[in-house]
């Protein structure tokens, strides 16, 4: 069998999981878990004997004619180098494990036959977007993957939160991808083809006459799919949905399409310097406004989301200092450690037995409770605060070499503004990541909240998929920067000390300092002002819960929301906390700027359609309803009317007449 035939099988046979799924899920449920696992698990093992053949040379290219279109036109082409080869392997790495996963976390949920369908169906989807060679096709994989994540998100649709976060996805990520759709018309049009190596010698050649305002069109789309700002702010209100949904948007599909697709393009964002410097502020405001808001949220899935949304702040940084190696590099460790840590957070969740229950505030004694997650969690932590020798550190320091030869002028891909700029906010970045995930563990698993309730042992199938993800997330950085330089384009991704030395010590000093943190306000929470344990009987964990309540704090479900007294966050940010822990106001921004003017307007239409229109067809239907009034009033049924108004007539002409021929 070919290798373009194996790569046709990759996302083939997961959407025909999806409809099978979808068509047999309630007359043969016996049968869904098989058609989630193995299309899923058999299109992993295809796109690994694809990544085996192709091998990280000569790219693989087929194209057929989908339709003719008298101008540009629509193929159904397939372009596999090694990034594809490897961020598809990524993709079903991941979506195994989510379905395998799912089995256990969902085992009870009666619409687990249609989420199944939907996630192989967004799977599929992914896979489409990664292999294709036409952007025309690769758009496709774009908008059902948004369509996906609306229904996958929203599938807790009883909650009003669960609801508002998918109608929030979809719209937000809508309101990127109509520039976005723009930019890639234009972008064929100018180039005479969507297939990307042709647009790719356009760009080569100098072909295109608007590169800039083309790459930004297309850099709005990117933002949205991929939550950077300002289109950020769907993902950490996502969380409302499963968690092995928001571990596979996360790490493998939806968020890192975006970046994906500018790795794939990336000489056409080259060729226009404004376009590099736009993508690295975008990518340093995201990274470091990210990781102060992860350091204030309570919830632990919206910790790991404002994480993830920093770290594809990393990926775009690296894009935008001209180096795709880097970028996809970050990508694929950061998809092992991150689909990692949203299913361990499952397994802790599942634990206290409702997804409301993700307050760090409310966990305490975990650590016993599920060493699974706690181990495997702490694993990837160290991975994402980027300490070697875990994956993280390896990918994490590529983006920051890459930047600082930009800065310093050793390379000319991208302007030393992006890199200075780019270079800077990781190192802060890098900083605060290592903050946020230090107090992630110790709120997590040595924490004094109150204690949730004990749901017993999670399903064995769940905490066997946790030890299968730390595998890559301690191994897979150290591996990949010695075996696959040249899946990254040739480039040498072995880490430098200049770099190395100043990432690897701004982490420790994040940790550090966010341990003294929460070893000063935990000495604290232990010396209750005087008179207060007297107060409240039954201990300091009641006094802490009672001042919450009074003092009006969030609750989650019918459990008062307590504050750990040990959280650290609170003293690190100081008076930035209240303003990070809502996402630095961006959604109330977005209300004045976008909700209240829609609003006022749809408001204004509303009246002028009641009250102007409405008005004038009533005034339309209300002369002849007069005039009929009045011949039906007429129309009497007695002769003797009829003779004496025919004889008034006969009168009233003979004297008009009379009249007309005397004026004559």
């Amino acid at each position: 069998m070919t290798t373009t035939t194996l790569a046709v099988l990759v996302p083939v046979l997961p959407f025909l999981g999806a409809a099978a799924g979808l068509l047999l899920g309630r007359s043969a449920p016996g049968f869904v878990r098989p058609l989630a696992v193995l299309p899923t698990l058999a299109a992993l093992v295809l796109a690994v004997l694809v990544a085996a053949r192709q091998g990280g040379g000569r790219a693989v290219d087929a194209v057929t004619e989908l339709t003719p279109t008298g101008s540009v036109p629509v193929e159904l082409a397939l372009h596999i180098d090694g990034f594809a080869a490897l961020v598809a392997v990524l993709v079903g790495c991941v979506a195994t494990c989510v379905q395998i996963y799912s089995t256990g976390y969902l085992r009870d949920d009666p619409r687990y036959p249609s989420y199944a369908a939907l996630v192989s169906l967004f799977t599929s989807a992914m896979f489409l977007v990664v292999y294709s060679g036409d952007l025309m096709v690769l758009l496709v994989g774009w908008e059902i993957m948004g369509i996906c994540s609306y229904f996958l998100v929203g599938h807790y649709w009883e909650t009003p939160e669960a609801r508002a976060a998918s109608l929030k996805a979809f719209l937000v990520t809508k309101l990127g991808d109509v520039p976005f759709l723009i930019g890639l018309l234009a972008l064929a049009t100018e180039a005479g083809s969507f297939r990307i190596t042709e647009i790719l010698g356009a760009v080569a050649s100098g072909s295109l006459d608007h590169p800039t305002l083309i790459a930004l069109l297309l850099l709005a789309g990117v933002a949205g799919k991929s939550a950077q700002f300002p289109l950020h702010t769907w993902l950490p209100d996502a969380m409302a949905g499963p968690t092995p949904v928001s571990a596979l948007i996360h790490a493998a599909t939806m968020v890192a399409a975006g970046v994906y697709f500018v790795a794939r393009l990336l000489p056409l964002f080259q060729a226009s310097r404004a376009a590099m410097v736009v993508l690295a502020v975008m990518a340093a405001v995201t990274m470091l406004g990210s990781a102060l808001a992860a350091l204030a949220q309570d919830d632990i899935k919206r910790v790991l989301a404002y994480s993830t949304i920093g770290q594809l702040g990393y990926m775009t940084g690296a894009l935008a200092t001209g180096d795709r190696g880097a970028a996809v590099f970050h990508l694929l460790t950061h998809g092992a450690f991150k689909a990692l840590l949203f299913l361990a957070a499952g397994v802790i969740i599942h634990a206290a037995g409702t997804n409301s229950l993700a307050a760090m505030s409310r966990m305490r004694g975990l650590r016993d409770r599920v060493p699974d997650a706690y181990w495997t969690m702490t694993v990837a932590l160290l991975a994402l605060a980027a300490i070697p020798p875990f994956s993280g550190f390896f990918s994490k320091e590529s983006v920051l070499v890459v930047a600082e030869h930009v800065a310093t002028g050793h390379t000319e891909n991208a302007p030393g503004a992006a890199g200075w700029t780019v270079l800077l906010a990781g190192l802060v970045t890098a900083l605060l990541t290592a903050a946020y995930a230090t107090r992630l563990w110790l709120l997590a698993f040595r924490g004094r909240g109150a204690e949730a309730p004990d749901h017993g042992r999670q399903p064995v199938v769940m905490n066997a998929v946790l030890w299968v993800l730390a595998i890559p997330s301690l191994a897979l950085g150290g591996l990949a920067f010695r075996l696959l330089p040249d899946w990254f384009d040739g480039h040498d991704l072995t880490p430098t000390l200049t770099t190395s030395v100043l990432g690897t010590g701004v982490a420790l000093v994040g940790g550090i300092v966010t341990y003294a943190a929460w070893r000063h306000t935990t000495a604290l929470a232990a010396r209750p002002p005087l008179g207060a344990v007297a107060a409240h009987p039954e201990g300091d964990a009641a006094l802490v819960e009672a001042e919450a309540i009074a003092s009006h704090e969030p609750a989650y479900g019918d459990i008062a929301y307590a504050p750990d007294p040990s959280d650290p966050g609170r003293l690190l940010l100081g008076p930035l906390h209240r303003h990070a822990a809502v996402g630095f106001h961006l959604d109330a921004v977005y209300t004045t700027l976008f909700v209240r003017p829609v609003m006022a307007g749809a408001s204004l239409v509303r009246f002028l359609d009641r009250e102007v229109v409405d008005t004038y067809v009533r005034g339309a239907g209300t002369l002849p309803r007069v005039l009929g009034t009045a011949v039906r009033r007429a129309q009497t049924g007695n002769v003797q009317t009829y003779v004496s108004a025919l004889l008034a007539g006969t009168v009233v002409l003979a004297v008009a007449a009379v009249l007309v021929a005397t004026g004559a």
